[in-house]
């Protein structure tokens, strides 16, 4: 059976857990062999020795996409041994919420580093890949998909920083989109809401509990809803190019 990402590598960052995990596991379902970027080395190695059972191609990568030359690092060897790359999602993320007044600084410088310049330096290494991919693939396309936020599209009291880095990604991910369009490189931003992942066990205690209260009695996304998002986007014929995927759970008012 051949499936619509045949031929093609894509790489996942944060693939560790959680979306990342899920995206991963759905792109290898479709066909592309992936690199799988995240710090925990004993999860990456359980998942792709997990995708390899399942018939997928899987390369396990530990790195920290905070630090620009091992994320440059992790993109050059995935592009090596799997060879070539057609497909990157940016999912790696850290959530700090709280009054900014409360609020510590290195608790913001994290998720600067992960969800600004994680983000950055990963596409910045990678985006040659996807130009050159983009040229000589059978699909004659290349993507670029960043995991934003509903807090990229709303502010509220106490996410002021994480609301800074999600609109920052949308306001970049705009702007990468029409430098490339010419050029058969689609960038591409997905917006989760309430989902059932880690990221809660980022937070602080006492702030922890708050988020908890706020989203009590709500169902929560799953992680396989967000992958077959991202999926739905990489798996369009070239002529399509779904720019923007905003996932609420169902009773999600912000």
């Amino acid at each position: 059976m051949t499936g619509p990402l045949d031929g093609t590598v894509a790489l996942v960052t944060g693939a560790s857990s959680g979306i990342g995990e899920a995206t991963a596991r759905s792109l290898g379902a479709q066909g592309a062999a992936v690199g799988l970027l995240a710090r925990r080395r004993d999860r990456l190695v359980a998942l792709a020795d997990g995708m390899r059972a399942d018939g997928a191609v899987a390369v396990a990568v530990e790195t920290d996409i905070a630090d620009p030359e091992q994320a440059a690092a992790a993109v050059e060897r995935v592009a090596a041994e799997l060879g070539r790359l057609d497909t990157v999602v940016n999912n790696a993320g850290f959530m700090g919420v709280g009054p900014v007044a409360d609020s510590p600084l290195d608790e913001w410088d994290r998720m600067l580093a992960v969800n600004v310049q994680g983000l950055l330096h990963v596409t910045h290494a990678a985006l040659p890949h996807l130009l050159r991919a983009a040229q000589d693939s059978p699909r004659q396309v290349a993507d670029l998909v960043n995991i934003s936020s509903t807090g990229g599209r709303v502010a509220r009291p106490g996410t002021a920083v994480y609301n800074l880095t999600k609109f920052g990604v949308n306001g970049f991910s705009e702007a990468l989109r029409q430098e490339v369009m010419g050029r058969r490189v689609r960038v591409s931003v997905v917006e989760p809401g309430t989902v059932a992942t880690e990221l809660g066990t980022h937070l602080r205690d006492g702030v922890r509990e708050r988020v908890a209260q706020q989203v009590e009695g709500l169902e929560l996304l799953r992680p396989e809803d967000i992958a077959d998002a991202v999926t739905y986007i990489v798996t369009r014929d070239r002529r399509v190019a779904v720019n923007e995927i905003l996932v609420r759970a169902s009773e999600q008012t912000w």
